[in-house]
C-alpha cells in the first residue's frame, strides 16, 4: 500500500501545470537535440541548466530529465530520413532504418521507433518505481569504504566499457580526478591547483566544463567536416505499423526493453551499448540473419527500444546510490547538487516530492514524446535543413551566454573555451570525455568517502577488503583493470566499447 500512496504523490506532483510545463518543456527540446546532428543531450543539459536556477528542484530535475529521455527519441528520425544518427544510441538504427525509408517504408521505420520507445520508455519507468526505494533502504548500510569502493568499481566498469585502449580511458578519469580535487581542502581549507585565481577556489565548475567538452568541442569538429545530408523526399505515410510489422517487433521491443534496462544500470553501459546489444541478440536469433542491414523493421524496433529502456535504468544508481552511471547522469547529479538536493539513500525519505514527482514525470514524459513525434515528423524535417552555417554559430552563441549567465565570470567562459579546444583534440586522437566528466563529479565525493574510511581504520587500507561489500565492489575493479592484461583476452579488448 505504501507504494501506491507514494505513487499517488508522485502523480500529484507530477500533475501541477508548471511542472506539466517543464515536462513538456524538456521532452521537446530534448527530441529537437537528437534530430540535429552534433548536439547531444549532456550539451542541451548543461546549456539549460542555469534556466533551473530559479525553479524548484522538482520543476528543474523534470525538464531535464525529459530532454535525456526526449533525445533517444529524436535520435531515431535523422538515423531513418538522413542515414545521419542525431544520436550516438541510433548509430545502429541507421542500418535498417534508413534501407526501410529508401523502400518506400519510412512510415512503418518511423512509427515501430516511436511506439517501441514508447513502450520500452514506460516499462523501465515502472522497473525503476519498484527497484530504486529497497536499492535505496539497502544503500543505507552503506558506510564511507563502501561509497569509496562502488565508486571506484563505476569508474573501472566505465573505463573497462569504453572503445578503444583502457589506458586512455583510465587517463581521462584521472585527469577528472585532478579537476576534482581542485580548489580549497574540506578539512584543511588550504588551495590546491588554483594557480592563484579566485573563480577557482570553489574548484572547476561542471557547467563549462562539459559546455566546452560536448558544446564547442563537437561544433569544431562538425565545421571541419563536410556533412552530406541525402534527406529522404518522399511522402511519409502509414505512420502506424500493419499487424504484420507488429508482429515482427514485439518480441524485439520486448527483448530490448529488459536488456536496455539492466545495461542503463551498469556505470558505463547506457544507451550506445544497449543498443549495440539489442541489435546483435535480434541478428543471432532471427531466422533470416543475412537479411539484417536490408531493412529488417526488428533492427528498428529493438535497438530503439533497448535505448530508450537504457535511460530509465540510468537514474536507478543515481536516485538510489547518489552515483551516476554516465555522463547525462554525472550532470544531473550536479543539478541536484546545485538545488541543494544529495541524491543517494535518505532521498526518497528526505525529498519523497522531489524522489516520486520526477520518476512519474516520465510517464507523462514518454506519452508527450508519442503524441509529439508522429505528427511532427514533417516540422523535424525542416528543421534539418538549417543550413550549417547558420546553426553552428547559434550553437557557439548559446554556450557563451549560458556560460557567462552562471555566475557573470569571464574565467567561467575562458574555462569553457579551453575546455572546448582541449575536448576537440580529445576527439582527434580517440580520447572519450566520459569518464573525465563522470571522474569530475565522483572526484570530491570520492575524497571525501576515502579520507572518512582511514580515519576509521586509523589509516589503514585494509578497511576497503575486511569489509564484505566493500570487499567485493573493490575486488570487482581490480579484476577489471587486470582482464585486459590477460593474453588470451588483450587483442580482443578493443571490441567491448563498440
Amino acid at each position: 500500500m505504501e507504494f501506491f500512496h507514494s505513487a499517488l504523490l508522485g502523480f500529484q506532483v507530477a500533475f501541477q501545470p508548471i511542472n506539466l510545463f517543464f515536462c513538456f518543456g524538456g521532452v521537446l527540446i530534448g527530441t529537437l537535440v537528437g534530430v540535429l546532428p552534433g548536439l547531444g543531450p549532456v550539451a542541451a543539459m548543461s546549456l539549460l541548466l542555469p534556466t533551473t536556477f530559479h525553479v524548484s528542484p522538482v520543476a528543474a530535475i523534470i525538464m531535464l530529465s525529459g530532454i535525456y529521455y526526449g533525445a533517444m527519441y529524436g535520435g531515431s528520425t535523422t538515423s531513418i530520413l538522413v542515414n545521419i544518427p542525431g544520436e550516438a544510441a541510433s548509430v545502429v538504427t541507421c542500418l535498417d532504418g534508413y534501407k526501410m525509408a529508401r523502400q518506400g517504408r519510412a512510415g512503418p521505420a518511423l512509427g515501430i521507433s516511436e511506439f517501441g520507445s514508447f513502450i520500452a520508455g514506460t516499462l523501465s519507468i515502472v522497473g525503476l518505481m519498484f527497484i530504486a526505494p529497497p536499492l535505496a533502504a539497502m544503500a543505507l548500510k552503506f558506510g564511507p569504504p563502501e561509497y569509496f569502493s562502488l565508486m571506484i568499481m563505476g569508474l573501472t566498469v566505465l573505463t573497462f566499457l569504453a572503445s578503444g585502449p583502457m589506458w586512455k580511458a583510465l587517463l581521462m578519469a584521472a585527469f577528472g580526478l585532478f579537476l576534482g580535487c581542485m580548489g580549497m581542502d574540506n578539512m584543511t581549507a588550504s588551495y590546491r591547483f588554483t594557480f592563484d585565481i579566485l573563480e577557482l577556489s570553489d574548484g572547476v565548475g561542471l557547467v563549462p566544463v562539459v559546455m566546452g567538452l560536448f558544446g564547442i568541442s563537437e561544433v569544431m569538429l562538425n565545421v571541419e567536416q563536410s556533412m552530406e545530408r541525402s534527406i529522404f523526399r518522399a511522402k511519409i505515410e502509414n505512420l502506424l505499423p500493419t499487424v504484420k510489422d507488429w508482429a515482427a517487433s514485439m518480441g524485439p521491443i520486448a527483448r530490448g526493453a529488459v536488456l536496455g534496462f539492466f545495461l542503463g544500470v551498469l556505470p558505463g553501459g547506457g544507451a550506445v551499448i544497449s543498443s549495440f546489444v539489442s541489435y546483435a541478440v535480434e541478428k543471432r536469433i532471427s531466422k533470416h540473419p543475412e537479411k539484417f542491414g536490408t531493412g529488417m523493421i526488428e533492427g528498428v524496433a529493438g535497438p530503439e527500444a533497448a535505448n530508450n529502456a537504457a535511460t530509465g535504468g540510468a537514474f536507478i544508481p543515481l536516485l538510489s546510490l547518489g552515483i551516476p552511471a554516465n555522463a547525462v547522469m554525472a550532470l544531473l547529479l550536479g543539478a541536484f547538487i546545485i538545488h541543494g538536493v544529495q541524491p543517494g539513500p535518505m532521498l526518497v525519505k528526505e525529498h519523497p516530492q522531489l524522489f516520486w514527482g520526477a520518476v512519474t514525470s516520465m510517464y507523462m514524459g514518454n506519452a508527450m514524446l508519442l503524441i509529439l513525434n508522429l505528427p511532427l515528423i514533417g516540422l523535424w524535417v525542416r528543421i534539418l535543413k538549417v543550413p550549417y552555417p547558420i546553426l553552428f554559430p547559434l550553437i557557439l552563441l548559446f554556450c557563451l551566454i549560458g556560460c557567462y549567465s552562471l555566475n557573470n565570470s569571464i574565467t567561467e567562459v575562458l574555462i569553457m573555451v579551453l575546455f572546448g579546444l582541449i575536448g576537440y583534440a580529445f576527439k582527434k586522437f580517440q580520447y572519450e570525455a566520459a569518464p573525465l566528466v563522470l571522474a569530475l563529479v565522483l572526484g570530491p565525493m570520492m575524497e571525501n568517502s576515502l579520507r572518512q574510511a582511514l580515519l576509521m581504520s586509523a589509516g589503514s587500507p585494509l578497511i576497503f577488503f575486511e569489509r564484505p561489500i566493500s570487499g567485493i565492489l573493490m575486488g570487482t575493479a581490480i579484476f577489471l583493470l587486470i582482464f585486459p592484461l590477460i593474453p588470451r583476452f588483450r587483442k580482443k579488448r578493443p571490441a567491448l566499447g563498440e
